[in-house]
């Protein structure tokens, strides 16, 4: 029989003729000085309370037919420390098995619940439970010991296991609906975009040419069938006069490269792989002006030097002005960057941002850490990373490759750097350049479109400008001969104008 609210099957026996069953009457309420006193009636305890060292019985419990249900045990206090009378027996010894040992004063089988009215106390009632199907005591006895350890479970499987198949010791594993070998991701999944995309990807090694070898990891990605790859100039700047490149794919295989050619400004540099093999996949590229915010993002990189790793977010902002360095004390670079919280770290320098189709959207660059400034910060990921827009990495890209060298566009005209000490907005033209030069170059894009010095830049194509260096950052969005509106203020007075951007080779 098995009890719903206790769980543990209580075994019968039957009275043999040395043993007679004993049956004694509870006394009627009124007489409860009868017993020993005893504590106030409590309600049943959940299974998880029945005694801890109660055995498993020696043959299956689910292949012994269901007994009838045996009369509700009768709670005992607990007995003197001499021999009881006969007629203050307690209850259960009624049905303890034959062949069990004498029990010493005081004890019994099986032991007493905890929670063990008095006799003559009024009891609670217990809820009539369905009959159980075979086999139903030893699913709940499974379970429990599942929850209680590993061991257990194993133990009660293995014998539930052996009493069911007849003493086999066989295995009959379940198989999936689907075997590994015909499961297919579906296209769009970060799964199968990093599958696809991570033969492309490689990590960069850079040694400079220093007695010390110095240098860093970073991340690129093929460009083309050619060979070359594409990555941040900081990369591989330690290595750009004298070092060594390296570049090691997914798969393990190391091959020699070498600059082609570098965009400081930018931040773009492309290097070219050395006996490149002839089975290489570029990347497709996206359009990073058709990214919206809350669009998924995915990075691949080597952050920290592990490679291969990937890492997902989404676009949380565009158009971002960011100046990053890389420390060494060299120029700054400005980007309108792409901003995502997918997570960036020292290493994925370089690596492709992917949209959710597997398209490079931007070149991760930098991360803003709470050690304070932009840039490649051991501090680590804070969900604060940038990347340069791919139109605008694709444009330098070509130009490295095909000259060496980058092309700026430019307005020709120096602006300041620092913001406003009013805390006003825009980027100030000062009345004269550094070293007493022009502020507006003579005959260049501004003085064309009628700035002079002392106007301040507040808009540029549309877009609001901060200071210089978010001017900077969006110029390098243009090519050189576009054609962009420009709103300044002159003596508190709004103008708009048209200037045709001009150009400026190589980083100066």
């Amino acid at each position: 029989m098995s009890t719903e609210n206790e769980g543990t099957r209580v075994p019968e026996s039957r009275p043999t003729p040395s043993t007679p069953a004993a049956s004694p009457t509870p006394p009627p309420p009124a007489s409860p000085a009868t017993p020993p006193a005893a504590a106030a009636p409590e309600t049943p305890a959940p299974d998880h309370t029945a005694p801890a060292t109660q055995e498993l019985p020696t043959a299956p419990a689910a292949a012994a037919p269901e007994q009838a249900p045996a009369p509700a045990p009768v709670p005992v206090p607990e007995p003197p420390a001499q021999a009881p009378a006969p007629a203050q027996a307690p209850h259960y010894a009624a049905q303890a098995p034959a062949q069990a040992p004498a029990a010493a004063p005081g004890e019994g089988w099986p032991p007493a619940p905890p929670t063990t009215p008095a006799w003559g106390a009024p009891q609670q009632p217990v809820p009539e439970t369905p009959r159980r199907k075979r086999g139903g005591g030893l699913v709940a006895a499974v379970l429990v010991a599942a929850l209680v350890a590993g061991g257990i479970g194993g133990g009660v499987g293995y014998w539930a296991a052996t009493q069911r198949d007849g003493g086999s010791t066989g295995s009959t594993p379940v198989a999936a609906g689907d075997s590994p070998s015909s499961f297919k991701r579906d296209p769009g999944t970060v799964a199968a975009v990093a599958a696809k995309a991570l033969p492309s990807v490689v990590t960069i090694t850079a040694k400079s040419g220093g007695r010390d070898g110095e240098g860093g990891t970073g991340t690129g990605f093929v460009y083309d069938k050619e060979g070359h790859i594409v990555t941040n100039n900081h990369v591989v700047a330690s290595a750009a006069d004298g070092g060594t490149l390296s570049a090691t794919f997914s798969n393990g295989k190391t091959y020699d490269a070498e600059v082609v050619g570098r965009a400081q400004g930018y931040d773009v540099a492309v290097l070219k792989l050395k006996n490149a093999p002839d089975n290489l996949a570029p990347i497709p590229l996206g359009d990073s002006e058709k990214v919206a915010v809350g669009d998924s993002t995915i990075a691949i990189g080597a952050p920290f030097g592990l490679s291969n790793t990937v890492t997902t977010g989404i676009i949380s902002a565009k158009n971002r002005p960011v100046a990053s360095g890389d420390g060494s004390g060299g120029k700054n670079s400005y980007m309108s960057a792409l901003q995502t919280d997918a997570s960036i770290n020292p290493g994925n320098s370089g690596g492709p941002l992917l949209d959710a189709s597997g398209a490079v959207i931007g070149i991760n660059s930098a991360i803003q850490s709470t050690s304070g400034g932009f840039g490649q910060s051991q501090a680590g990921s804070i969900g604060l990373g940038f990347a340069i827009p791919v139109n605008q990495a694709r444009n330098v890209a070509e130009q490295l490759i095909k000259t060496g060298k980058p092309v700026y566009p430019v307005i020709g005209a120096t602006v300041n750097m620092q913001d406003q000490p009013d805390g006003g907005s825009g980027a100030v033209i000062p009345e004269e350049g550094s070293g007493g030069t022009p502020a507006v170059s003579a005959d260049g894009p501004a003085a064309k479109a009628g700035l002079k010095g002392g106007d301040t830049i507040v808009s540029f194509g549309g877009r609001p400008i901060d200071n210089g260096r978010t001017l900077i950052g969006e110029i390098w969005t243009h090519q050189p001969g576009d054609k962009v509106e420009i709103t300044y203020k002159r003596d508190g007075k709004t103008a708009t104008a048209t200037v045709v951007l001009g150009a400026r080779t190589g980083d100066s």
